[in-house]
Protein backbone atom coordinates (compact mmCIF):
# COMPACT_ATOMS: atom_id res chain seq x y z
CA UNK A 1 0.00 0.00 0.00
CA UNK A 2 1.26 3.42 -0.82
CA UNK A 3 1.02 7.02 0.19
CA UNK A 4 1.02 8.30 -3.14
CA UNK A 5 -2.38 8.56 -4.94
CA UNK A 6 -3.10 6.54 -8.04
CA UNK A 7 -3.90 7.75 -11.53
CA UNK A 8 -7.61 6.77 -12.81
CA UNK A 9 -7.74 4.11 -14.51
CA UNK A 10 -5.98 3.75 -18.12
CA UNK A 11 -3.82 7.02 -16.99
CA UNK A 12 -0.23 6.73 -17.37
CA UNK A 13 1.36 7.06 -13.58
CA UNK A 14 3.25 10.31 -13.87
CA UNK A 15 7.14 9.95 -13.05
CA UNK A 16 9.32 12.86 -11.19
CA UNK A 17 11.51 14.64 -13.00
CA UNK A 18 14.94 12.84 -11.59
CA UNK A 19 13.76 9.55 -12.98
CA UNK A 20 14.96 11.02 -16.09
CA UNK A 21 17.46 13.79 -16.06
CA UNK A 22 20.57 12.68 -17.36
CA UNK A 23 24.83 14.28 -17.92
CA UNK A 24 26.57 12.89 -21.14
CA UNK A 25 30.03 13.74 -21.21
CA UNK A 26 32.48 14.08 -23.88
CA UNK A 27 36.27 14.79 -24.17
CA UNK A 28 36.42 17.27 -27.30
CA UNK A 29 39.08 17.00 -29.95
CA UNK A 30 40.51 18.29 -32.84
CA UNK A 31 37.69 16.64 -34.96
CA UNK A 32 35.42 18.43 -33.49
CA UNK A 33 36.38 21.97 -34.42
CA UNK A 34 35.54 24.70 -37.06
CA UNK A 35 37.83 27.10 -39.02
CA UNK A 36 38.26 28.87 -35.62
CA UNK A 37 40.03 26.46 -33.71
CA UNK A 38 36.80 26.22 -31.05
CA UNK A 39 34.64 23.20 -31.40
CA UNK A 40 31.80 23.51 -34.07
CA UNK A 41 28.77 24.77 -32.37
CA UNK A 42 26.73 21.64 -34.64
CA UNK A 43 29.07 19.24 -32.41
CA UNK A 44 27.77 20.73 -29.12
CA UNK A 45 24.26 20.87 -31.03
CA UNK A 46 24.47 16.79 -31.79
CA UNK A 47 25.54 16.28 -28.15
CA UNK A 48 22.21 18.27 -26.16
CA UNK A 49 20.12 16.25 -29.26
CA UNK A 50 21.75 13.68 -27.96
CA UNK A 51 21.15 14.00 -24.22
CA UNK A 52 17.56 14.98 -25.03
CA UNK A 53 16.40 12.21 -27.05
CA UNK A 54 17.80 10.00 -24.21
CA UNK A 55 16.00 11.94 -21.20
CA UNK A 56 13.07 11.80 -23.86
CA UNK A 57 13.23 8.32 -24.60
CA UNK A 58 13.52 7.29 -20.39
CA UNK A 59 10.73 9.83 -19.71
CA UNK A 60 8.25 8.13 -21.93
CA UNK A 61 9.10 4.64 -21.86
CA UNK A 62 10.23 4.30 -25.45
CA UNK A 63 11.27 6.28 -28.64
CA UNK A 64 10.84 9.84 -29.29
CA UNK A 65 11.87 12.08 -31.46
CA UNK A 66 12.99 15.85 -31.83
CA UNK A 67 9.81 17.73 -32.83
CA UNK A 68 12.01 21.53 -32.54
CA UNK A 69 14.75 23.26 -30.82
CA UNK A 70 12.84 26.13 -29.38
CA UNK A 71 16.44 28.10 -28.26
CA UNK A 72 20.07 27.06 -28.51
CA UNK A 73 22.65 29.60 -26.49
CA UNK A 74 25.87 29.37 -26.77
CA UNK A 75 27.91 31.65 -23.46
CA UNK A 76 31.10 31.07 -24.15
CA UNK A 77 33.31 28.67 -26.70
CA UNK A 78 34.24 25.25 -26.21
CA UNK A 79 37.95 24.45 -26.84
CA UNK A 80 39.88 21.14 -28.06
CA UNK A 81 40.37 19.00 -24.91
CA UNK A 82 37.70 20.36 -23.21
CA UNK A 83 35.27 17.83 -20.81
CA UNK A 84 31.77 19.13 -21.93
CA UNK A 85 28.97 17.51 -19.54
CA UNK A 86 25.81 18.01 -21.12
CA UNK A 87 22.83 17.52 -18.38
CA UNK A 88 19.35 17.50 -19.69
CA UNK A 89 15.99 16.79 -17.63
CA UNK A 90 12.45 16.98 -18.97
CA UNK A 91 11.17 20.33 -17.75
CA UNK A 92 7.28 19.93 -18.51
CA UNK A 93 5.25 17.57 -20.63
CA UNK A 94 1.70 17.61 -22.65
CA UNK A 95 -0.42 14.43 -23.86
CA UNK A 96 2.58 13.26 -26.44
CA UNK A 97 5.49 15.90 -26.27
CA UNK A 98 7.93 16.99 -23.80
CA UNK A 99 10.48 20.05 -23.24
CA UNK A 100 13.79 19.12 -22.15
CA UNK A 101 15.82 22.04 -20.97
CA UNK A 102 19.72 21.05 -21.59
CA UNK A 103 22.46 23.07 -19.94
CA UNK A 104 25.82 22.44 -21.43
CA UNK A 105 29.27 22.64 -19.01
CA UNK A 106 32.68 22.80 -19.82
CA UNK A 107 35.92 21.94 -17.50
CA UNK A 108 39.04 23.52 -18.85
CA UNK A 109 41.36 20.70 -19.89
CA UNK A 110 44.69 23.56 -18.70
CA UNK A 111 42.82 24.92 -15.76
CA UNK A 112 41.94 23.81 -12.18
CA UNK A 113 38.14 25.49 -11.94
CA UNK A 114 35.32 24.01 -11.79
CA UNK A 115 33.08 23.69 -14.86
CA UNK A 116 31.57 26.74 -16.23
CA UNK A 117 28.26 26.87 -18.36
CA UNK A 118 29.11 27.31 -21.97
CA UNK A 119 25.45 26.92 -23.38
CA UNK A 120 21.70 25.89 -22.73
CA UNK A 121 19.04 24.70 -25.27
CA UNK A 122 15.29 23.84 -24.95
CA UNK A 123 13.88 20.87 -26.96
CA UNK A 124 10.43 19.67 -27.69
CA UNK A 125 9.95 16.02 -28.92
CA UNK A 126 7.17 13.58 -29.24
CA UNK A 127 6.82 10.24 -28.10
CA UNK A 128 5.96 7.89 -31.00
CA UNK A 129 4.66 4.02 -31.77
CA UNK A 130 6.52 1.41 -33.78
CA UNK A 131 4.46 3.64 -37.03
CA UNK A 132 5.73 6.88 -36.00
CA UNK A 133 2.30 8.24 -34.58
CA UNK A 134 2.21 10.16 -31.36
CA UNK A 135 1.62 8.59 -27.83
CA UNK A 136 1.03 9.50 -24.58
CA UNK A 137 3.36 10.09 -22.16
CA UNK A 138 3.39 9.88 -18.59
CA UNK A 139 3.25 13.45 -16.79
CA UNK A 140 6.26 15.19 -15.46
CA UNK A 141 6.08 15.58 -11.69
CA UNK A 142 8.80 18.73 -10.84
CA UNK A 143 10.29 17.63 -6.96
CA UNK A 144 11.98 21.19 -5.99
CA UNK A 145 11.58 24.28 -6.46
CA UNK A 146 13.64 24.64 -9.27
CA UNK A 147 11.72 21.70 -11.01
CA UNK A 148 8.79 23.79 -10.56
CA UNK A 149 10.33 27.29 -12.08
CA UNK A 150 11.41 25.39 -14.81
CA UNK A 151 7.73 23.91 -15.47
CA UNK A 152 6.38 27.26 -15.43
CA UNK A 153 8.92 28.69 -17.95
CA UNK A 154 8.48 25.77 -20.22
CA UNK A 155 4.45 26.50 -20.46
CA UNK A 156 5.48 30.24 -21.22
CA UNK A 157 7.33 28.77 -24.20
CA UNK A 158 4.98 26.55 -25.33
CA UNK A 159 2.35 29.44 -25.08
CA UNK A 160 4.55 31.45 -27.26
CA UNK A 161 5.71 28.65 -29.61
CA UNK A 162 2.04 28.29 -30.65
CA UNK A 163 1.39 32.08 -30.96
CA UNK A 164 4.06 32.67 -33.38
CA UNK A 165 2.87 29.34 -35.45
CA UNK A 166 -0.71 30.84 -35.46
CA UNK A 167 0.48 34.04 -35.97
CA UNK A 168 2.74 32.81 -39.20
CA UNK A 169 0.11 30.66 -40.24
CA UNK A 170 -2.82 33.31 -40.76
CA UNK A 171 -0.06 35.66 -42.35
CA UNK A 172 0.27 33.20 -44.98
CA UNK A 173 -3.23 32.93 -45.28
CA UNK A 174 -3.72 36.77 -45.61
CA UNK A 175 -1.02 36.87 -48.36
CA UNK A 176 -2.25 33.65 -50.51
CA UNK A 177 -5.93 35.62 -50.36
CA UNK A 178 -4.25 38.57 -51.46
CA UNK A 179 -2.87 36.56 -54.37
CA UNK A 180 0.72 37.63 -52.79
CA UNK A 181 2.72 34.09 -54.44
CA UNK A 182 5.74 33.75 -52.52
Amino acid sequence: MTDQPQPPEGEIPGKPTSASRTTLSHIMTGNDTNLLGTVHGGVIMKLVDDAAGAVAGRHSGGPAVTASMDEMVFLEPVRVGDLVHVRAQVNWTGRSSMEVGVRVMAERWNESTPAQQVGSAYLVFAAVDEDGRPRSVPQVVPETERDKRRYQEAQIRRTHRLARRRAIKELREQRAAEGIDD
